[in-house]
């Protein structure tokens, strides 16, 4: 019998790594199961001599006892965005000879990250057991991330929480407390268990659904497990090629609300409990930012002369209406899913990239800024404003809201500052390399907003990763981590006493 008691007790990374050679053997099954067994070699063997080595690495650090101190946790989650892609680069490689092997980790760690970003121009051309394991990856990397977030940001006061109660009293408070006597495998492992059900029953359910809504078994599967980890991958081009419709947008846009507020994952904690679920600020900015957007796409239908076209029968009215309002909820939530009944007039690109540097919500599986920081900035701006008619007016509305109109309005700003940097400095770093400024600015805001399917969608042309050289993918494998773990995360990691208040 194996204690999971002493296995928790390695270092995560050792069980990271692990868990990557053990679920190779699910396409490998797969792909025996369709006759491929090239691909199928290529998945067990990389998973048997793996699992080998990393039992090997777990016995060398058995007696390996990691501390919860900030910055060492924050270094565990960093260096395992970029080491465990490696591992599982390794069977794709082999399975696509002609993959070289850093495009292959820019793969692995787009899925991890739940990016989606693809070096596959055309994905008809793969095997179905590879979709399978990007859609598996990209799956188990939105897991990761709502673990990273509940058993490692949280109680550092990191990942949307500091909006909220402030970093003072959540470095004292029951989670911060919780860090320091417990250790982060049995952290990790706490919250899995309390969050894995909710997340594998969604996406079960999910795929049901689109499996009776028309789409074929692994279409189906792709799309609820991208839509569930707002990755978008998925084994075709896109929602276009499916064949659930309009059933299948629909069920895809209620699972798409767990992308948009904290609240819908009832034990994914950071909740304030004073404010009715209905009430949300998160869900009712996104409903308000959704339909501001699908106005506007309205409107510039009609600035470009087909208003009229559009309005002559009641199904392309109601169908572009739903078309904008669905893609515009697809990139806020950093999914990148595009309606199949978007007209073909063009993608309107400044808007989309604004939706997914948005994001969703804090302590979700979305990327970009996140909606709380957005919300603690309008309501900061909005109280400035009365205080200019009104000078002696008091605010109310209670402690919560006061810290975040004042304290989270300011770490919501800095957090702005920080990420418009960051694409600065994304895109100046490609640029060096040869790219246009152009397509520079888009890789940088698609990958530090985990929204990969940016770069195909927003330019005059589509921009294909496969087209890159080893340089700009490390660059922009880097930004997809910077984007996942939150800008702030990795400034905690560099400055600690800085960012703790320490002297």
């Amino acid at each position: 019998m194996i204690d999971l008691r002493r296995l928790l007790d390695l270092p995560i990374l050792v069980i990271l790594m692990g868990a990557g050679c053990a679920v190779m053997v699910l396409p490998a099954a797969y792909a025996v199961a369709l006759g491929q067994f090239d691909v199928a070699r290529a998945f067990f063997y990389s998973g048997c001599v793996l699992l080998v080595l990393t039992a090997m690495i777990a016995l060398a650090t058995a007696s390996h006892r990691a501390g919860d101190r900030e910055q060492g946790l924050l270094l565990t989650v960093v260096c395992s965005y970029i080491l465990v892609p490696v591992i599982l680069a390794v069977p794709l490689h082999q399975s696509v000879p002609e993959l070289s092997f850093h495009a292959a980790w820019f793969e692995m760690i787009s899925c991890f990250t739940a990016t989606g970003a693809t070096v596959f121009a055309v994905p008809e051309t793969l095997a179905d057991p590879i979709h399978f394991w990007r859609a598996l990856i990209g799956w188990l990397g939105g897991f990761y991330t709502l673990l990273v977030v509940t058993s490692v940001l949280a109680p550092v006061g990191l990942g949307g929480v500091e909006l909220l109660v402030g970093r003072s009293q959540v470095r004292a408070g029951p989670a911060h407390q919780r860090g320091r006597t417990a250790g982060l495998s049995q952290r990790m492992y706490h919250f899995a268990a309390l969050l894995f059900p909710i997340y594998a029953g969604l996406t079960l359910a999910l795929w049901v659904a689109l499996l009776v809504a028309g789409d074929t078994a692994l279409i189906a599967l792709c799309h609820a497990m991208g839509t569930l980890s707002t990755s978008g991958i998925s084994s075709v081009s896109g929602l276009v090629d499916a064949q659930s419709g309009f059933v299948g947008e629909a069920l895809i846009v209620l699972c798409l609300g767990f992308a948009l507020s904290r609240r819908l994952w009832p034990v994914a904690g950071m909740t304030d409990k004073t404010i009715p679920p209905l009430r949300d600020p998160e869900l009712g900015l996104a409903f308000c930012i959704v339909g501001a957007v699908t106005v506007v796409l309205i409107l510039r239908l009609f600035a470009l002369g087909y208003g009229d076209a559009i309005l002559s029968a009641v199904y392309p009215t109601l169908g572009a209406v739903w078309a904008m309002a669905f893609t515009s909820l697809s990139f806020l939530t950093t999914t990148g899913f595009q309606s199949a009944a978007w007209p073909d007039l063009g993608m309107p690109g400044l808007l989309l990239m604004g939706l997914a540097m948005f994001g969703g919500g804090v302590a979700t599986t979305a990327g970009g800024v996140k909606l709380m920081r957005v919300y603690a900035l309008l309501r900061h701006g909005e109280r400035e404003l009365e205080r200019i008619v009104h000078p002696h007016s008091i605010g109310g509305h209670g402690p919560v809201a006061r810290r975040l109109r004042r304290e989270g309005a300011y770490l919501a700003w800095i957090y702005f500052m920080v990420f418009g940097l960051s694409i600065a400095a994304v895109t100046v770093a490609l640029t060096l390399f040869g790219l246009g400024f152009e397509n520079a600015f888009i890789l940088g805001i698609a990958c530090l907003s985990t929204t990969g399917q940016l770069a195909t969608v927003v330019g005059n042309t589509p921009i294909l990763y496969g087209d890159l050289g080893a340089g700009p993918m490390g660059i922009l494998g880097i930004a997809m981590i910077l984007g996942r773990l939150e800008i702030l995360a990795v400034v905690g990691l560099l400055v600690p006493k800085g960012w703790s208040g320490q002297t």
